[in-house]
């Protein structure tokens, strides 16, 4: 069996473990995206950087195992940072139907056809080879100009979730607000989830040969394994600097705690559990307390921990919301939750 040379093998490996935390990074930064926060450069910068590594180092390990040598550097000189023309060159040349059929046909159907891909893709393609400077090329009159991906990227945004009145209402909502962010963000990460679910699954499947298998165990086995009903629930946000350094405020609950939710006839109490509740379940354990103070403070306790469900029980209570702890899936809603507890009686 040929076999790479050591240096370029371990070089390879290396690029596929630099586009894994590109796009975990991206991923993360993503996720930072909200009322306050509209640096999108960051994600574009990480995830175009990250998708173009993993699809040509796909295609070296691919080529190698095709034809038995490495492509050469004009082989990938010629695609440049086209992530269109990258995936292309993929699904032309390497991507196999042939084990498992069924699971392989339908990524292949996704990676062709989903317009949401294909319309993000362009927008971070264009920004990988020009648009990374629009603001530059628009200050100097640059014939040349890019689109301006920040622009497009929104109006991707507005047309996924148009501006209705139950947005404004949300919107309007000091308890929820974040969470138009946080779904419109999960809508997008789960379409780059299936993109690299999808292409990876070929490689844990021995698609590329044991050499591809082998050389991606360490970063991207873990996407390979991601199936419906898997995407859109991991919060990446744990990787970024930003997340990791700002302080998360929730409270152990001490005896003191539980006597008061017992004997207290101000606080109401109701435990929840996901095969009990009707809805998309947005916690990560199975079993949560809710509890409201006099009427106004919602709180959720969670593994022997306070959250606050509400911005009251925020502000009185200097709890983190369960989204911002990490306790909670982005993107899924926890209004019902708030609404169940100042229900409570």
């Amino acid at each position: 069996m040929e076999k790479i040379e050591i240096q370029k093998y371990f070089a390879l490996l290396e690029e596929f473990e630099t586009a894994n935390k590109l796009v975990r990074l991206g991923f993360g930064e993503l996720q930072n995206i909200n009322l306050d926060n509209d640096f999108y450069f960051l994600p574009f910068q990480l995830l175009s950087q990250g998708f173009e590594r993993f699809m040509k180092a796909y295609i070296c390990v691919g080529h190698f195992e095709k034809q038995k040598v490495l492509p050469n550097f004009q082989y990938l000189k010629k695609i440049g940072h086209d992530l269109e023309k990258l995936l292309a060159d993929i699904l032309k040349n390497y991507y196999s139907i042939d084990y498992p059929p069924v699971q392989f046909k339908k990524d292949l159907e996704f990676l062709n056809k989903n317009k949401d891909l294909k319309e993000l893709l362009f927008i971070l393609s264009e920004f990988g080879k020009i648009a990374r400077y629009y603001n530059f090329d628009f200050i100097t009159d640059n014939s040349k100009i890019g689109i301006n991906p920040k622009e497009n990227w929104q109006k991707f945004e507005n047309r996924i979730m148009p501006i209705n009145d139950g947005m404004l209402k949300k919107l309007m909502n000091h308890d929820v607000d974040k969470e138009i962010y946080q779904e419109i963000t999960n809508h997008i990460i789960i379409v780059f989830e299936k993109f690299i679910a999808s292409l990876s699954r070929q490689i844990i499947f021995n698609t590329l040969g044991q050499t591809g298998k082998q050389i991606t165990i360490s970063s991207f086995f873990d996407y390979g394994m991601l199936y419906e009903g898997d995407y859109g629930k991991t919060d990446y946000r744990k990787n970024t600097t930003k997340f990791k350094e700002t302080p998360k405020s929730v409270h152990k609950r001490t005896l003191s705690d539980d006597l008061k939710r017992k004997y207290n006839p101000d606080y109401k109490s109701k435990k929840i559990t996901k095969d009990e509740y009707d809805g998309d379940w947005p916690f990560y354990v199975d079993e949560i307390i809710i509890e409201c103070r006099q009427k106004h403070w919602c709180i959720v306790t969670i593994d022997g921990h306070d959250y606050a469900l509400n911005g009251s029980a925020k502000g009185r209570y200097k709890l983190e919301n369960p989204h911002d702890a990490g306790m909670a899936v982005l993107g899924k809603s926890i209004g019902d939750f708030i609404k169940i507890a100042l229900e409570l009686k």
